[in-house]
């Protein structure tokens, strides 16, 4: 429920009131909750490098967004649920590394079929419960093509690869993912929807991308080697 149900249904009621690049900063706090969650159930044991790599990366998150400037379109219950469809990713991404991957005796295509499918029942319950109908029929082909890739690409192909990545490096690596979705919102917004280019959105990516690496080990302090001292000369002894 918590990966698929609660986070899909928040993300969908958010995204009516925000813009899809305000979505993606908040779905980019996700290591910061996952780290949180991750650090209670004790999942992982994160180094110094990598808790400094979701703070820079946090702070890129930022810069992207520009949080000195006034937040257009980014209203107040939109951003909370947005931020609690993160919250549900982090609290999910924890459990699953603390009791269920790190086992490494399930496979991916396992795993990811039996989260979607249960997400499935749960929202075909939950859905008319809640007066809306299940199936709309009168809605355009575009829609059901639209649905059929978020749900085959974005959705099915995506928790394939989550659970294969997850394996191998841990929920927490796993997680700065999210750090990158900004970016991609970013450059789909000018490209196809012909947004304009603020400075800090290209300054923020390149410090996401660092942040990213840092978490991965792959960028590590440089230690300054202190130079030890000469061993004394041996005293001569004359006769």
């Amino acid at each position: 429920m918590v990966l698929t149900t609660l986070p899909f249904t928040l993300f969908a009621y958010g995204e009516q009131y925000v813009s899809s690049v305000v979505a993606a900063i908040w779905n980019a706090t996700t290591p910061l909750c996952t780290l949180a969650f991750t650090l209670l159930l004790r999942a992982e044991k994160p180094s110094a490098s990598r808790m400094a790599g979701l703070g820079l990366g946090f702070a890129g998150v930022m810069v992207v967004l520009g949080v000195w400037q006034p937040l257009s379109g980014g209203e107040l219950g939109g951003s909370l649920a947005c931020f609690g469809a993160a919250l549900c990713y982090g609290v999910g991404g924890s459990y699953l590394g603390r009791f269920i991957t790190g086992r490494r005796s399930e496979a991916p295509v396992v795993l990811a079929a039996g989260q979607l499918l249960s997400g499935t029942l749960q929202l075909g319950v939950i859905t008319p419960l809640a007066g809306v109908a299940l199936v709309d029929l009168s809605a355009p082909p575009a829609v059901w093509w639209s649905m059929l890739a978020l749900g085959g690409l974005g959705t099915g192909i995506a928790y394939l690869l989550l659970y294969w990545v997850q394996v191998r490096a841990g929920v927490t690596t796993t997680s700065t993912v999210t750090y990158l979705l900004p970016v991609f919102a970013v450059v789909s917004g000018v490209a196809v929807l012909g947004e304009s280019l603020a400075w800090n959105q290209p300054v923020g990516a390149v410090v996401i991308l660092v942040a990213i690496a840092m978490t991965q080990g792959l960028l590590r302090p440089v230690r300054r080697r202190v130079a030890e001292p000469a061993p004394p000369a041996p005293s001569r002894v004359e006769i």
